[in-house]
């Protein structure tokens, strides 16, 4: 089989939702002097490609740990909207003249190309495209397993727009995945093609790092 990696990278100082902590990465131990190698990692549970579980929006919603874990395994499609400019809102319109027909039970990756402009500017952290309230409900309505987009926050940065649109997809169960890289290579499958995107396994977490690839038999 051949493996599409869809992640980005966690580093030291490396970009992340800009009201979380900074990301920290500090060597613990190294050779020749302790005969091991180990780092230290200090960072939020939403950083870099990471899910979204319920309870990190909704009081009683579900844990990461609360799912199946074949529910981060299955079919995908990805909606090019890297024509999109800077601010602009991902809305219905564009999801229903974009996406392939039969969204039933899929995992929906969103592709605004702002995964190629990651880097710890304003730029980033507060102008990226971003889903819509209503755009999320109509997702919904399609019956979708989940749905991921290429950049920090599916609601970007802006309030209460960005609570809303968490609250109508976590509120349906929909486990979401942000701050993926979706590469040329993707846009050129069938319409529908096969995704992992496994946790950590993160007891009572509101969502946990993931390795989301796209496999091809």
């Amino acid at each position: 089989m051949k493996l599409i990696d869809l992640s980005q990278p966690i580093e030291d100082g490396g970009p992340n939702c800009p009201v979380h902590p900074p990301v920290s990465v500090r060597r613990i131990a190294d050779h020749p002097n302790d005969g091991w190698r180990m780092e230290l990692l200090t960072l939020a549970s939403h950083t870099g490609s990471h899910i979204d579980a319920p309870l990190h929006k909704l009081a009683d919603g579900a844990s990461i740990d609360q799912f199946a874990l074949n529910t981060f395994v299955g079919p995908a499609v990805v909606v090019d909207l890297r024509d999109l400019g800077a601010d602009a809102p991902i809305t219905a319109n564009h999801l229903e003249t974009r996406a392939y027909t039969n969204l039933d039970d899929c995992i929906v990756l969103l592709a605004t190309g702002w995964g190629d402009r990651r880097a710890k500017t304003e730029e980033w952290h507060a102008h990226s495209p971003f889903l819509t309230a209503d755009a999320a409900r109509w997702l919904v309505s399609r019956k979708i397993r989940a749905v991921g987009i290429d950049h920090y926050s599916i609601g970007g940065s802006r309030e209460p727009e960005n609570s809303k649109t968490h609250e109508v997809l976590l509120g349906a169960r929909k486990w979401i995945l942000e701050d993926i890289h979706i590469p040329e290579e993707l846009f050129s499958l069938s319409p529908r093609f096969t995704l992992w995107a496994l946790p950590i396994n993160l007891a009572k977490h509101s969502g946990s790092f993931c390795r989301p690839v796209v496999v091809i038999p």
